[in-house]
Parts: C-alpha cells; sequence; structure tokens
C-alpha cells in the first residue's frame, strides 16, 4: 500500500518559466512536507531532467516562450517507458485544459493557483502514479515467478525421464 511518507517522498518537477510562480510551488510543496522536489524555468530541459530522474509527477505550465507545455508533453510521451505520463498542467486558459488532456495530461489547474486544491490534487495524483508504479512491479514480480515455476516443471520432468 502507499502511505503517507511514499506520497511526500515522491519526487516532482516543477515547470514555469515564471520564476515567482516557481518559487510559490516549491515553497506550497516544501511548507506541505514534500521532500524530493526540483525546478525548472527551461521547458526544452524538461525531457533530459526526466530522463535522468523519472519525476513521479510533473507540474507544467502550458505557456511558455519558445516550447509551451503542448510540445514539453510530446517529447514526454516519447521518452514514458511505462507509457503513463504523470503531469498536472498549469493553464490561465480554460480552453487549454481540454486539449492538455487530450495530449496526455493526467489533471490541470488553473491560474491564480487555488493553493488548496493544488495540494490536493497534487497528492491525488502522486497516489495514482506510486500505484501505478506498484502494480507495474507487481506484474514483473510475477511474470518472473511464473519463470522460475516453469523452469522448475521442465527440470521435474526432466528428471522423471531420467529416472524411467
Amino acid at each position: 500500500m502507499i502511505g503517507a511518507s511514499d506520497i511526500l517522498s515522491a519526487s516532482i518537477l516543477v515547470v514555469d518559466d515564471l520564476e515567482a510562480n516557481v518559487l510559490l510551488l516549491e515553497q506550497m510543496l516544501s511548507g506541505a512536507g514534500y521532500l524530493a522536489g526540483a525546478a525548472t524555468m527551461d521547458p526544452h530541459a524538461v525531457c533530459e531532467l526526466n530522463r535522468k530522474s523519472r519525476y513521479d509527477l510533473i507540474l507544467l505550465d502550458l505557456q511558455m516562450p519558445g516550447m509551451d507545455g503542448f510540445q514539453v508533453m510530446e517529447g514526454l510521451k516519447e521518452i514514458a517507458t511505462d507509457g503513463y505520463l504523470p503531469v498536472i498542467v498549469i493553464t490561465a486558459q480554460p480552453a487549454h485544459k481540454l486539449r492538455a488532456l487530450q495530449v496526455g495530461a493526467k489533471d490541470f489547474v488553473s491560474k491564480p493557483f487555488d493553493l488548496v486544491e493544488v495540494l490536493i490534487r497534487v497528492r491525488n495524483m502522486l497516489e495514482v502514479r506510486l500505484l501505478h508504479k506498484e502494480s507495474l512491479n507487481f506484474g514483473k514480480a510475477l511474470e518472473q515467478t511464473v519463470r522460475e515455476v516453469e523452469a522448475s516443471r521442465e527440470t521435474i520432468r526432466d528428471l522423471i525421464v531420467e529416472a524411467l
């Protein structure tokens, strides 16, 4: 099961081109007890940062100069190893919400921030993300166990054939 300490230890990346928003989100997360946060104001760096750290959650601004959040999500989808894009988009444009969800975002937060809402959405998203990762790990462990049982069965068959 996923506990509060697992959620608070999850890795979060904040991406926004405005330093004030980055600082606000970082302070809000650390004030709520989140321990593993990182931030960037450079949307071009997000994919490489995620490739290295495999964040459990990315808080992603949609409107940034040079490369918008939609382009960032497209890049993230290309490197997502488990097919799950752990992104909450941040937008001041209501029309962008549906498009962001269609592109792969799992949730959204509207600007200006309602800090309580942001914390609830972050917690909910992290719980789902960590459960997803846990189910993938259980699936891999089950596959390994099945392989081991099949190998044991083959060994037993071979021993029976030799004994006859």
